[in-house]
């Protein structure tokens, strides 16, 4: 299903350079076919590590944004903007769906709700087509809400032997 899928983005990458008479460079290609081999969110350094560990092709970082810029044109990539960081996805097969982020750590879980799904697919929209959706949910994930606890017995405890 994957390589389907990589098939598909190259086609869609190719046709668009065709089309508006851009150079097919090796680059583009090469940082396309990484995007889609990587899973889930990524940062541009990590983008940029993969090319080099994985596939001994370094880039510098302006063709990095360049790149990744063109490909969240044409809705190959979407660009997260977290708490702390700017993250990215590869999109072409899952254009729509939601994250939990933790406002403490900042960690972010992809959360799958076929209601939710379902609601925003129902949703009228008056002169507007909808192509798909991200939603992000803050709040404080266990873990954290576990240090909170401990934190606050820890206070509680002190304040009882006083």
């Amino acid at each position: 299903m994957r390589e389907n899928i990589k098939v598909t983005v190259k086609n869609i990458l190719t046709n668009y350079l065709e089309l508006n008479k851009h150079r097919k460079t090796q680059e583009r290609f090469t940082i396309l076919d990484a995007v889609y081999s990587m899973d889930g969110h990524f940062t541009l350094e990590e983008l940029g590590d993969k090319l080099t560990n994985d596939y001994n092709f370094p880039v510098s970082r302006a063709t990095l944004y360049n790149t990744l810029k063109l490909l969240i044109e044409l809705r190959l990539v979407v660009r997260h903007r977290f708490q702390t960081t700017t993250k990215y996805e590869a999109c072409y097969d899952n254009n729509s769906h939601s994250h939990q982020i933790c406002t403490m750590c900042g960690k972010v879980t992809e959360v799958k709700s076929a209601q939710l799904t379902e609601a925003i697919n129902n949703l009228h929209t008056k002169r507007f087509r909808k192509d798909g959706f991200t939603l992000y949910v803050y709040g404080i994930c266990s873990t954290c809400q576990a240090k909170l606890t401990r934190q606050m017995a820890k206070g509680n405890k002190k304040k009882t032997q006083k």
